[in-house]
């Protein structure tokens, strides 16, 4: 199965065009994930942009893909440094700045259900092995002309095609609430979503069971192009 269908797992009827107050991304549009900085109410700078091309986008499900040599933002120490180099300590107190870069990795599928306080990943290796879900906390994703935004929430979860899994970043998540960045109630908030996505593993639920991992995407779309407005805010985010 390749990008082009409109009849892939959980796909419903044609796509609409738009993005936003109900409208339809069309398989084959390319639109921007972002992420945000913490701040309240979604308004903190944008810190991550990843240019993807929607493969599905319904009532139930938007999936993306990322493919491999996409230009994207991501945030770097003020001189330069990856931010994982950082030690813990000061991983999220030390000043930051964004760069452009290279996803040099295998591609990715992101899939998102509305109003879900988490998206899924799929991994592969470069010879289409696949590797694992990536079960990713965040806040729902906001819809706007060109894309989505979120919220990423510091603790994740790895699932594996055995069906096993394990809790990631743990560390960050506890640093992330040490200096402040997710208070005392939006931790349990994130460690309920966290435990939700585990029972929907469990139970072996929709993506896990959908079939996603054997998806491809259509060779003849071509990798999305970085906009120089990447960082830009929508009217209707400001109000």
């Amino acid at each position: 199965m390749t990008g082009t269908s409109r009849s892939g797992p959980g796909a419903a009827g044609p796509a609409a065009r738009g993005g936003t107050h109900g409208a339809r991304w069309a398989p084959g549009d390319r639109i921007l994930w972002r992420y945000r900085d913490h701040a309240p109410g979604l308004k903190g700078p944008v810190h991550i942009a990843r240019p993807v091309t929607v493969v599905q986008d319904t009532d139930e499900l938007l999936a993306v893909w990322m493919a491999p040599g996409t230009e994207c933002v991501k945030p770097v120490l003020a001189d330069g440094t990856p931010v994982h180099q950082e030690p813990l300590a000061t991983r999220y107190t030390a000043p930051r700045t964004t760069v452009r870069s290279r996803w040099f990795g295998a591609g990715v599928l992101k899939l998102a259900r509305p109003g879900q306080p988490w998206s899924v990943w799929l991994f592969w290796e470069h010879d289409w092995q696949f590797k694992d879900w990536y079960v990713n906390l965040e806040e729902p994703r906001t819809r706007w002309s060109g894309g989505v935004d979120s919220v990423d929430h510091f603790l994740d979860i790895s699932v594996y095609p055995d069906r096993s899994w394990k809790w990631r970043d743990e560390d960050e998540f506890a640093q992330a609430r040490r200096v402040g960045l997710i208070d005392a109630a939006q931790a349990r908030r994130v460690e309920d979503a966290g435990r939700a996505a585990l029972e929907v593993v469990k139970a072996w639920g929709p993506p896990f069971c959908d079939g996603w991992e054997n998806w491809r995407p259509d060779p003849a779309w071509e990798v999305p192009v970085l906009p120089e407005d990447w960082d830009r805010t929508p009217p209707h985010m400001t109000s």
